[in-house]
């Protein structure tokens, strides 16, 4: 266990905020709520907005920046939006020493500056569709913060497109949290349920809501990405309309979608041990640190210089030599193992002598000696395997702890230990949504796709009222 870092068996909440300090992940602001993101954690949101921008742009979409004020009026245009998002809302009423004529709402986020935009970029089927993302930070007042989970200011990508179709516009809302399920999998290692959001559930002014939920590693879900279906709500409250084939005036199909800040928790909590970050290689920006060992000006020249040698060719971004004087071998391998660097490279006298180096996998602890003769291939497949591996033991995990419920009476037992629940539950009555978030304390997280034939065709009563029902839910406690 890390020095200062209450062990996930004690107290997993504690853990999580202590390790996110320790590692120097983040801080806390003097702004209530609000968090001071560190080198180290900013890094990973660095290599996630990196892999997710490509993706966005090999599907077609292009980036733009909107005002981080939004006037009022704005947020009334569309009755649903503007009724959930309105206790979550930070108002400017004065500026410049003066009350403002119009109020202006800080983003929480921008279906209505960007519609209200595209009434004068959209009027005819030429110029759809169009499909535009912007990276920027987002103000949500939330009562109960946590770093990186939920904080008052959270930095995100937001996609806003607009379509001739709802057909178009379903397409494109399938397609990116496919994208998000893709990354979440293949670069953060961390499996995810993919399905949609139940009309209680579904983000406000949607038609519907489609998300990917992960579990943490105690048990309870993060939502980690979702993606809306608008249909023409935004379009009518802005009045966008295009002018299609036949010269019919017509309202513009709308879609959004986004991930946030709140990635990088998802990731230190599927991933991360008592002993720190352990971070998958494809979320690295440092995959490999080595660390010289020596005695002596002479030994520090000779480790250092057969270092500086091996690395010659190697991209910058690969590695780092810790040449620090101040600091011993032995607080670098604790401070670097803190900050989940996936492989350390250990180099002393004695391994220059024999031409070789030992490396440590962050994950598993285990330790190889390798020869110098081509080690950045043998480092490369040995980061391949590590994030095949952390991702096949957060599916294991995820398995594991994924049950099949059909007493009610069970289920509120069982709920609170972590774990998700593919159980019955009549989604179309909004009431027994809520009797069991009010009993349990646990929410539907989504109405799941990629089932097989014979989950397809299950049918069971709603463990609540007893109503048939076709396909389960999956339902959990959550972040």
């Amino acid at each position: 266990m890390a020095k200062g870092i209450t062990k996930r068996s004690v107290d997993y909440s504690q853990w999580y905020v202590d390790l996110v300090r320790k590692a120097e992940m983040a801080d806390y602001s003097p702004v209530r709520g609000c968090m001071v993101i560190k080198p180290t954690g900013y890094g990973v949101w660095e290599k996630m907005q990196q892999a997710l921008d490509r993706m966005f742009k090999e599907t077609g979409h292009v980036n733009a920046y909107f005002p981080l004020f939004v006037p009022e009026s704005f947020l009334q245009k569309e009755a649903e939006h503007v009724e959930g998002f309105a206790p979550e809302c930070a108002v400017v009423t004065h500026a410049g020493g003066k009350k403002l004529e119009e109020n202006l709402v800080i983003r929480p986020t921008s279906e209505t500056i960007i519609w209200s935009a595209y009434k004068d970029w959209i009027s005819s089927h030429r110029d759809l569709p169009l499909l535009i993302n912007q990276w920027a930070n987002v103000c949500r007042w939330e009562m109960r913060t946590r770093l990186f989970l939920r904080t008052t200011e959270f930095l995100w990508q937001e996609g806003h497109t607009a379509h001739a179709t709802h057909e178009e516009a379903e397409e494109e809302t399938l397609r990116m949290v496919r994208v998000y399920q893709r990354f979440a999998e293949d670069f953060m290692a961390m499996p995810v349920y993919v399905g949609r959001k139940t009309e209680s559930e579904k983000f406000a002014g949607a038609l519907h809501t489609y998300c990917i939920e992960g579990m943490m590693q105690d048990g309870k879900a993060l939502q980690a990405g979702t993606s809306h279906n608008l249909g023409q709500n935004f379009a009518k409250a802005f009045d966008v309309k295009f002018q299609d084939k036949d010269g019919v005036l017509k309202y513009v199909h709308g879609t959004s979608w986004g991930v946030s800040t709140r990635l990088v928790g998802g990731l230190i909590m599927t991933h991360g041990d008592d002993k720190g970050l352990v971070l998958p290689p494809n979320m690295a920006s440092l995959p490999v640190v080595f660390v010289p060992i020596w005695r002596g000006e002479e030994q520090r020249n000779a480790v250092l210089d057969k270092a500086r040698e091996i690395t010659r060719d190697w991209d910058p971004l690969f590695y780092r030599i810790d040449d620090r004087d101040q600091y011993k071998p032995g607080y670098k391998f604790a401070e670097w193992e803190l900050k989940g660097i996936p492989l350390r490279v250990e180099i002393g006298p004695r391994d220059v002598e024999n031409n070789q180096v030992v490396v440590a996998r962050r994950d598993t602890s285990e330790k190889m000696t390798l020869p110098m003769e081509g080690l950045r291939e043998k480092l490369e497949t040995l980061l391949d395997t590590m994030q095949q591996d952390l991702f096949a033991a957060a599916r294991e995990r995820m398995d594991a702890n994924t049950h099949v419920v059909d007493c009610y009476e069970e289920y509120k037992e069982r709920v609170g230990q972590g774990g998700f629940y593919k159980v019955f539950l009549d989604v179309a009555n909004p009431e027994v949504e809520a009797r069991m978030q009010e009993d349990t304390k646990s929410t539907v997280r989504c109405i799941p796709f990629d089932l097989d034939e014979a989950e397809k065709a299950e049918e069971g009563p709603c463990m609540i009222s007893g109503k048939p029902c076709k396909g389960r839910v999956i339902a959990a406690q959550s972040y």
